[in-house]
């Protein structure tokens, strides 16, 4: 970890790691693009004191300058552990980690290993990336794996479209090469929901919610938007950002609202869009006046905490469900007797508390305590759905309609 202190100025971190200009910059202090305003206010500003008059979370803050720290200093990154062991390894780990906790979790599976490896004299390679470079990490070192002998030993990430392509991973599940972990039960969060492979191949660890965050500055004499149905009424056309560029999440909505609404719902979904904004760049507007500013805007629970205290903004978590897009576990059943400890923490305790409470990532593991509002429901697309339709093809089919009535209007 980089060990970033709120009693350093915004100047020592910005001359320290370079690379955290840019969060800065793009998340609340556009004026520190300007070198002279970053040496006359940036050398007094303390980073606890910006975050404050901001009203951002700090721990959230936090995480994405951490990130983007980890990110851009690969050479000291402990992914690179792989290098170091070359072919030298008896259990292959990969997979794409959500951004806010990639590091937390990269440094306790790292201490597992290290224990684990004395314990059991078997040495494990991983091979975690930032859930932002998904599709491009996907097409380099799963979409090209031609046998199930080539899949890593235990593969983490979200993405319905990954694990479901009968081209892809999808087919490996259907040759009965993976096996579901267990996790001793399910957390009482999700007590309502069937979130558990009835084809024992997946895990399901962890899920990302999809929450609205509205902007009562905007609204005018429109309500606040309580529900899905909501969202695709006319009267917010052009009034909603959506988190396109997370194609995990986005996916996972493009499903739901399918298969809540029909093709006329992903229509309207389409028709509601105004822009397409990273979370980070969503919350960044939240409360203040601008040209073209959505009224609402779709986007990772997480993300609701850099909001912080903007009193004109409010968090709705969706009366009919928030969407989630679930995080899976595949572990190779006839490596299990190998790697079952190594898939057991991953699916455990430390690494769920890690998800939940440092990402609001509600975990399933039914010893953790998750960070949610006192009512909570959700919107599961449900093993059924997924089992009975080429999900893959489906996520294309929908993509298609939703552009159109983009560009239609």
């Amino acid at each position: 970890m980089t060990n970033i202190d709120t009693n350093m100025t915004v100047k020592e971190i910005v001359e320290r790691w370079p690379q955290t200009l840019e969060v800065f910059v793009a998340n609340g202090f556009e004026q520190f693009a300007d070198a002279g305003t970053l040496q006359r206010v940036g050398r007094f500003l303390k980073l606890g004191s910006a975050l404050q008059s901001k009203g951002f979370a700090v721990d959230t803050y936090l995480c994405l300058l951490e990130e983007k720290i980890a990110e851009a200093q690969e050479n000291i990154d402990i992914t690179l552990a792989e290098d170091a062991n070359g072919d030298d390894y008896d259990i292959d780990v990969a997979g794409l980690l959500p951004c806010p906790v990639r590091v937390p979790l990269l440094e306790a599976f790292d201490a597992f290993c290290t224990d684990y490896q004395q314990r059991s004299g078997l040495k494990t390679r991983s091979r975690f990336e930032a859930a932002s470079v998904g599709s491009d990490w996907i097409a380099a070192n799963i979409s090209t794996i031609a046998s199930a002998a080539e899949l890593p030993d235990i593969f983490i990430s979200a993405g319905f479209d990954t694990f479901f392509d009968p081209k892809g991973i999808g087919q490996y599940r259907q040759q009965g090469v993976f096996s579901s972990v267990e996790m001793g039960g399910v957390n009482s969060d999700f007590s309502a929901l069937a979130l558990e492979d009835p084809q024992h191949s997946y895990t399901i660890i962890s899920v990302v919610p999809a929450v609205f965050m509205v902007d009562k500055m905007e609204l005018g004499d429109l309500p606040v938007p309580r529900s899905w149905r909501d969202i695709l009424r006319p009267e917010y056309a052009r009034r909603v950002a959506l988190p396109v560029g997370d194609f995990d999440l986005f996916n996972a909505i493009l499903l739901n609202i399918y298969k809540m609404f029909g093709t006329d719902g992903v229509e309207r979904l389409g028709r509601s869009m105004l822009s397409s904004l990273h979370p980070a760049q969503m919350v960044k507007g939240a409360g203040r006046t601008q040209v073209d500013k959505p009224l609402v805007t779709i986007l990772p629970y997480f993300f609701t905490r850099m909001a912080g205290n903007i009193a004109s903004v409010e968090i709705v978590w969706p009366e009919d469900g928030a969407i989630i897009s679930p995080i899976f576990l595949l572990a190779k059943k006839e490596r299990l007797a190998q790697i079952g400890a190594v898939a057991e923490f991953l699916a455990g305790k430390q690494v769920g508390e890690i998800l939940a409470q440092k990402g609001l990532f509600p975990s399933l593991n039914p010893q953790v305590e998750n960070v949610l509002p006192p009512r909570a429901p959700w919107q599961w697309l449900g093993w059924d759905y997924i089992y009975n339709h080429d999900i893959s093809e489906q996520i294309e089919h929908l993509e298609r309609i939703f552009t159109v009535a983009c560009e239609d209007g």
